[in-house]
């Protein structure tokens, strides 16, 4: 850098500056700053602890190169940012402060361009996505034209003309070539070019010189020679296929190609692997002889190539040399022929007699049960305390023999919980009690002998001993120091519903529930056994559980409802009544336990039951509004009008509440009296102006009637009073897109979004009020400020994938997914636009998975059912109006449009289910 400065300040360039140092010159040896040793042919040599050579670099004497020695500083050149083209410290040597300099110069330009990154990458993306949109590939703008072939039937294709060849005649039928065989000369003469002789022909030296190739004859060449060769090979290849004595053939035409496959090794791998492994394992059979994996992996490295009887000689050998290997004999019997395999196994029995696993291969040698049993016992007289041995042994019995061996078993292996309940099973009552009786005294900490001693007793009949033995067992138990684990206990209960013995089940649950759980996370812990149980199958310990925990705790409500809702699910009728009529007791407050029972009762069909059971709740709960509800909705079903009118007056009188107005105005209108309604709607609105149902009620009264002023000016009061409540603004721009008011529907709508910002509900609207006007170009940009603004809202999302062109309809639903992964609105959208691209198990799979995350969501169970009806079987159409009606789905844009519409009042959730259906259209 110090040459740089001075060149800068220097106004007149010095001779030296650029030019190589003279030879032998150390820079700073005058003022002695380096000490050197000068020889004149390897120039100057420092010691290790001076000034490395970077600082003063050395520079090869030479000729400059052109570029060096010229600069282009022409105008051309010149920027008035960065300057000149070139370097104009080019000639200057680059030290070590040039390198530190370029690394933090380096290091902020990476710096600047991370801060930039993002908003690079971001618009680089917007760009390839808007020219993807204007510029399609040729793939996605003809794939609806595939997507129509179809529908062309076969008689379409036939009538297809075929591509004609515009060649002419000599292109589409161009001539055969022609090949012949070279003669012998010829071959003998290509054979003989580059050859090189070492030696002089004897004809050569009697000619003098040698023949040109052009006079050369092929009377050189011995035809007969040729001709006899030939029928050598001839002779050789009949000799292969023929007998040399009868001169019949011996080849087998059927297993010709058998046989030939079988040459074929089974192993695919490298045979250079197999070599060196041959060779490795062929060291370490060598090198320690009674290794038995050795010789193990030796014989199955020969299975694996495909010689089975160099592994059998291998694995024979190891068995010499490894006589008390278990594993080596378990080979060698493996591998061996059915013939040969007894009389090895035979001879492994005799030098290892106390091996199990060799007995049981004895065993699996013989065919013959009797046999069998000859092994079994000889290997019992070697090995009686094998309690796989006995198992083995007593599968192979009748149950008389069976019997026998088992009592021999249990004295051999007294400490088998498997022998002992093998042989209880076995006895009559009297005997499996002795038995079991004796297992205990064996065995004290083992829980399995009490359960099944209670379960036995339960197939009995004696209940009473069930709960006695339970107890007797945790007593015993905890006395011989066994940890009691309750989730084990759970298990056993579970397993023992299964065997058919739920009072064993019940009684266990009851012992072992509260074991190991503090007192305040009891109800917790008790409903999630409860829930696990019931997820399981086991309804009977599920319902133990909340038996216990409502023995325990009968005054909580919390409990009687999850336990009314779990009979509702997995019990019937009688259980769910009977609970009810006991939660009442307990928790006379619980309107929603009254109200359980009352439904169950009148649908069952038992309407004056369903009465009295309103009745004791108005004793119980004097002015509550769901029951006085509950009653108008009984009298209302069942088309007692004149007392549903009374009931809703006196619920006006005694609880004035909105919904008690809303209710009592609805039903005036269903009924047809509009008068009275608006009456109860002017009385309503004084008591309860900020209810948005009743401006509701009111501004669509006033369109039924089409009092479209009236019906204006209820909407414009009601979102003054309720501006938060979004149907109104909804109702009002909808009234002013009826009447061709586009603009003040608009106007209405952004509106609501200023007092209720962040709505993707009012977004959606405003997208679909410009979808419905033809402007689907406002409405994509709309669409894009809503996602923007509400960028996980799934309805918004579920729309937007369909206001996409069909190409780009995947990608979009792909980027709903990632933003709301398991809402339900964007699943269906999904399952839509499989059943638009006719990928028919896929969408029925989407509208499962849908309506199993949100099985209140209405126009899910309506889409799918209206799938099933063009694409599924009677069954499958059942199976989801089934499912619906359990569900009583209460959402749903669709769905609340046929179920709020007052001409559909009377309709249940199966007759909404098909109006609704019958409303949808086909996705395309």
């Amino acid at each position: 850098m110090s040459g740089v400065q001075q060149s800068f300040v220097s106004k007149k360039k010095k001779a030296f500056i650029g030019l190589n140092a003279p030879l032998g010159y150390v820079p700073g040896l005058g003022r002695g700053a380096t000490g050197f040793t000068t020889r004149s042919d390897i120039g100057p040599a420092r010691e290790a602890t001076d000034v490395t050579d970077d600082r003063h670099p050395y520079f090869k004497p030479g000729k400059p190169k052109e570029e060096e020695q010229e600069e282009d500083l022409n105008d051309a050149n010149y920027d008035e940012f960065t300057g000149y083209g070139g370097s104009i410290c080019a000639k200057d040597p680059y030290e070590k402060d040039d390198e530190e300099a370029d690394m933090i110069y380096d290091a902020i330009d990476q710096r600047m361009d991370e801060k930039r990154k993002e908003r690079r990458e971001q618009k680089f993306k917007e760009e390839v996505e808007k020219f993807r949109q204007e510029r399609p590939k040729i793939q996605q703008q003809f794939s609806d034209l595939k997507r129509k072939l179809d529908t062309v039937s076969e008689a379409e294709w036939d009538a297809i003309p075929e591509v004609g060849d515009a060649r002419n005649k000599k292109q589409r039928k161009p001539r055969k070539e022609k090949y012949s065989a070279m003669s012998d000369s010829f071959l003998s003469k290509a054979v003989s070019v580059g050859e090189m002789n070492n030696a002089v022909d004897v004809k050569e030296q009697l000619i003098g010189g040698l023949e040109t190739s052009g006079l050369s004859t092929p009377s050189d060449i011995d035809m007969k020679k040729i001709g006899q060769a030939r029928n050598s090979l001839m002779d050789i290849k009949l000799s292969q296929v023929s007998d040399s004595v009868s001169g019949q053939t011996v080849v087998d035409p059927k297993g010709y190609l058998t046989d030939l496959q079988s040459m074929i090794p089974t192993y695919g791998g490298d045979i250079n692997d197999v070599k060196k492994g041959r060779t490795l394992l062929k060291s370490v059979r060598e090198t320690n002889p009674s290794h038995a994996p050795a010789w193990i992996a030796s014989a199955r490295l020969e299975e694996l190539t495909g010689k089975l009887q160099a592994a059998r000689n291998l694995i024979m050998k190891g068995t010499e040399h490894c006589t008390k290997s278990e594993d080596v004999w378990l080979e060698a019997v493996r591998l061996m022929p059915a013939d040969q395999a007894k009389a090895v196994v035979a001879q492994a029995v005799r030098h290892l007699p106390s091996s199990v696993r060799l007995w049981i291969k004895a065993s699996d040698v013989e065919v013959e049960v009797k046999y069998k049993r000859r092994v079994f016992r000889k290997a019992l007289e070697s090995i009686p305390n094998s309690v796989r041995l006995w198992k083995a042994a007593v599968d192979i019995e009748t149950p008389e023999d069976a019997k026998v061996m088992l009592s021999r078993a249990v004295e051999c292996c007294p400490t088998s919980v498997e022998l002992w309940l093998a042989l209880a099973r076995l006895e009559n009552y009297e005997n499996a009690r002795r038995v079991l009786n004796r297992a205990r005294e064996s065995i004290p900490s083992d829980r399995h002998i009490w359960i099944t001693a209670a379960k036995l007793e339960e197939a009995h009949g004696n209940i009473t001993m069930v709960d006695k033995i339970v107890d007797r067992a945790l007593t015993s138990l905890k006395a011989n120091m066994v940890d009691i684990k309750r989730e084990e206990w759970i298990e056993d209960a579970e397993d023992c519903e299964k065997a058919g013995s739920p009072a064993t089940c019940k009684a266990i649950i009851k012992s072992v529930i509260g074991t190991g759980v503090e007192e305040e996370d009891r109800i917790r812990t008790w409903i999630d056994d409860a829930d696990a149980c019931a997820s399981h199958g086991a309804i009977q310990c599920s319902r133990a559980i909340y038996e216990h925990a409502l023995s325990m705790y009968p005054e909580k409500k919390s409990i009687w409802i999850d336990a009314a809702h779990f009979e509702k699910d997995h019990g019937d009728r009688e259980s769910l009544e009977e609970l009810l009529q006991r939660a009442v007791k307990h928790c006379p407050k619980a309107e929603v336990l009254w109200l359980m029972g009352a439904k169950s009762k009148w649908l069952a069909g038992d309407v004056p039951a369903a009465r009295r059971i309103l009745s004791l709740a108005f004793q119980a709960n004097g002015n509550s509004e769901e029951i006085w509800l509950a009653a108008v909705k009984l009298e209302s079903e069942n088309n007692e009008f004149v007392r549903a009118r009374k009931l809703l007056q006196k619920a006006r009188g005694n609880a004035p509440t909105a919904r008690v107005f809303m209710k009592s105005v609805k039903l005036e209108w269903c009924l047809g009296d509009i008068d009275t309604a608006k009456a109860l709607l002017e009385e309503g609105l004084k008591h309860f102006d900020d209810y948005p149902k009743l401006w509701m009620m009111k501004g669509q009264i006033e369109e039924c009637l089409s009092n479209v002023k009236e019906a204006r000016d209820a909407y414009s009061q009601a979102t003054k009073k309720c501006s938060q409540a979004i149907p109104l603004w909804t109702l009002w721009s909808r009234l002013e897109e009826s009447q061709k008011q586009l603009t003040k529907a608009r106007s209405i709508l952004e509106k609501a979004r200023l007092r209720n910002p962040q709505n993707p509900l009012l977004w959606l609207e405003s997208v679909r009020l410009e979808v419905r006007a033809g402007n689907k170009v406002i409405a994509q940009n709309q669409m894009a400020k809503a996602l923007q603004e509400c960028g996980t809202s799934g309805p918004l999302w579920s729309e937007a994938i369909f206001l996409e062109a069909k190409p780009q309809r995947r990608t979009k639903s792909l980027d709903a997914l990632k933003k709301c992964e398991h809402d339900p609105h964007v699943m269906l959208a999904v399952a839509k636009l499989f059943w638009s691209d006719r990928k028919i198990d896929k969408a029925r799979s989407w509208f499962t998975r849908t309506v199993k995350i949100d099985s209140s969501l209405g126009d899910a169970w309506a889409f799918f059912y209206k799938f099933e009806m063009l694409h599924g079987t009677e069954e499958q159409q059942a199976e989801i109006l089934m499912r619906c009606t359990k569900a009583e789905p209460r959402h749903g844009e669709v769905w609340c449009s046929v179920s709020k519409d007052v001409k559909n009042w009377r309709f249940k959730t199966e007759d909404i289910l098909k109006a609704a259906a019958a409303l949808l259209q086909v996705p395309t």
